[in-house]
């Protein structure tokens, strides 16, 4: 078949010009992997566990005062144990949202780098987590079943309370203030599981449901 175009040269196959009327393809570079964000979910779950675990035994340290040597122990175990767990989560939630752009980039409304730089900010903290969050949520909820923010938004006012509270209460030092801040990081520990457990749940089903993403894309 003659080239449609200089009507000189063999039409490419599949196409009705040759090789050098054909327009040029672009290069595209190849997005991001999607890979199953599975084991750093259970790692995170158990993590936030722990994490509660220990604001749980803070409580009672707070309320029934321990000798003064258990005290400080207490509490450089609990700040190691938060400490991993930011680590894990974070890993975590990089996970999710990478494969949320996988899904949908064009509703991730933050840069990437804001998922982990958005927790470090002074009052950017306080909205860009929620942020990327929810638009990873959104982006892994399954076509046309958009899914509801309550739990999201529950963990971030239990979140968001606890920092003011912290700040607000530990001034006063009472023992019951204490118990206070503790007590409420336990409720935010408790509901952060249960976003993670959601969003991984989304993300594995729509991952495996979807069309245009089958079971093998998942690493």
């Amino acid at each position: 078949m003659i080239c449609a175009s200089c009507h000189s040269n063999e039409a490419v196959t599949g196409e009705t010009r040759c090789a050098r009327c054909a327009p040029a393809v672009p290069f595209v570079p190849a997005g991001p992997p999607l890979r199953s964000p599975a084991g750093l979910g259970q790692a995170t779950v158990v993590m936030l566990g722990l994490a509660g675990a220990g604001d749980a035994v803070a409580v009672w340290a707070d309320l029934a005062q321990p000798s003064v040597l258990a005290g400080p122990a207490l509490d450089i175990a609990q700040g190691v144990l938060l400490l991993a767990t930011a680590v894990v989560y974070l890993c975590w939630l990089w996970r999710v949202r990478v494969n949320a752009e996988v899904f949908d980039a064009g509703s991730q409304s933050k840069a990437r780098w804001w998922t982990i730089g958005g927790w470090f900010i002074p009052f950017v903290n306080l909205w860009f987590p929620r942020r990327i969050v929810l638009d990873a949520w959104d982006a892994s909820a399954p076509q046309g079943r958009p899914s509801g923010h309550g739990l999201v938004d529950l963990w971030w006012t239990a979140w968001v309370a606890g920092l003011i509270v912290d700040r607000l209460l530990r001034v006063e030092s009472g023992a019951g203030m204490l118990a206070v801040v503790d007590g409420i990081d336990l409720v935010a520990a408790a509901l952060a599981a249960g976003v993670v457990l959601r969003l991984t749940r989304m993300q594995n089903e729509k991952a495996l449901r979807g069309p245009s993403l089958p079971s093998a894309a998942l690493g």
